[in-house]
C-alpha cells in the first residue's frame, strides 16, 4: 500500500485525512437528455461484459424505451461490431452525433472515430479517461431513457472516471462461473461501495451449455460459485446466461438485435423500477 501523497485530487479514497471533497462531475451536452445511466462492469476481461451490455440495450429497446450504449472500453471496443455498425460518427461545431443501430439504439465508441476499426488505441490513462468524459459531454444524446456504459475490466482509470464524472444510477456486475470469480467480484463490489454507486445485481455469463440433442444442461466451467458470492456480498443474482453458439454468432455477424432469449428480463424489470 503506497503512502498518502497529500494530493486529494488524484485519490478516490474517502479517508479521514481528506482535505477537500472535490466535484469531478462532468455536465452532459446542453442538447442531451439522458434519464438513467447504468454501468456494466467486470473485475476481469473475457467474461462477456460487452455482450451483456448489448443485450441490455436491446432488451430495454424492445420494451419501448430509447436506449443507448456509451462504449467506455477505449482500448478494446466491441459494441459497434455487435450491432453491425460500420459508418462513422458525425459531428459539427455543435457537437458529435452518435451512430444509430437498425432498431434506433444510439451508440458512441472510439471505433466510430478511427479510420480503421483495427487501428490500436495506444494512449495513456489520462487521455483515455478524457475521451470517456467527452463521450458524455460532447456527444448529443437524444432523449435517452437508459444509457448503458460498457466499461473496461478492472478498477482503473476508466471505471473511476465514470463513477466520479457521470451520474451513474447503478451498476451491473458481469461474472463467469470459475471459483476465481469470488475475489474478482469482490474488487468490483468494494470499488462501487467506495464510490457510493448502487449495485443492482450480478449476471453470470457462460453459466451452462444445453445439449441440442438431449436437452441436458452441462456446467462447462464447473459448479457455479455465484450463489456463494452473492450471499457474501448481499447482492442479488438477476440472470444466468448460457453458452449459446447462436448468440455468439449474432455478435460476430453484427446481428445482436435479432437474438432470441429472455434471460435478462429480470434485470429489465429492476431497471423499470429505478
Amino acid at each position: 500500500m503506497s503512502e498518502c501523497s497529500s494530493d486529494c485530487s488524484s485519490c478516490s479514497s474517502n479517508c479521514s485525512d481528506r482535505k477537500e471533497k472535490q466535484d469531478f462531475t462532468v455536465q452532459p451536452h446542453e442538447m442531451s437528455n439522458v434519464k438513467k445511466v447504468i454501468g456494466v462492469v467486470s473485475g476481469k476481461g473475457g467474461v462477456g461484459k460487452s455482450l451483456v451490455t448489448s443485450l441490455l440495450a436491446v432488451t430495454m429497446n424492445r420494451r419501448g424505451y430509447q436506449s443507448a450504449v456509451l462504449d467506455a472500453d477505449i482500448t478494446g471496443p466491441s459494441i459497434p461490431k455487435a450491432f453491425g455498425i460500420k459508418e462513422k460518427a458525425q459531428g459539427n461545431e455543435i457537437g458529435i452525433f452518435p451512430a444509430k443501430s437498425s432498431s434506433g439504439i444510439e451508440i458512441m465508441s472510439i471505433n466510430l472515430l478511427l479510420n480503421n476499426e483495427t487501428d490500436p488505441v495506444v494512449w495513456r490513462g489520462p487521455i483515455i479517461a478524457g475521451t470517456v468524459k467527452q463521450f458524455w459531454s460532447d456527444v448529443i444524446w437524444n432523449d435517452v431513457d437508459y444509457m448503458f456504459v460498457d466499461m473496461p475490466p478492472g478498477t482503473g482509470d476508466v471505471p473511476l472516471t465514470v463513477f466520479q464524472s457521470l451520474p451513474v444510477d447503478g451498476i451491473i456486475i458481469v461474472t463467469s462461473p470459475q471459483e476465481l470469480v469470488s475475489m474478482i467480484v469482490g474488487k468490483a463490489v468494494k470499488m462501487a461501495k467506495m464510490m457510493e454507486v448502487p449495485i443492482l445485481g450480478l449476471v453470470e455469463n457462460m453459466s451452462y451449455f444445453t445439449c441440442p440433442d438431449c436437452g441436458k444442461e452441462y456446467q462447462i466451467f464447473g459448479e457455479s460459485k455465484i450463489a456463494e458470492v452473492a450471499k457474501d456480498f448481499e447482492i442479488p443474482i438477476h440472470a444466468k446466461l448460457p453458452i449459446n453458439p447462436k448468440l455468439a454468432g449474432a455478435c460476430d455477424k453484427g446481428m445482436i438485435e435479432l437474438f432470441e432469449g429472455d434471460w435478462l428480463d429480470p434485470i429489465a424489470d429492476v431497471l423499470e423500477k429505478l
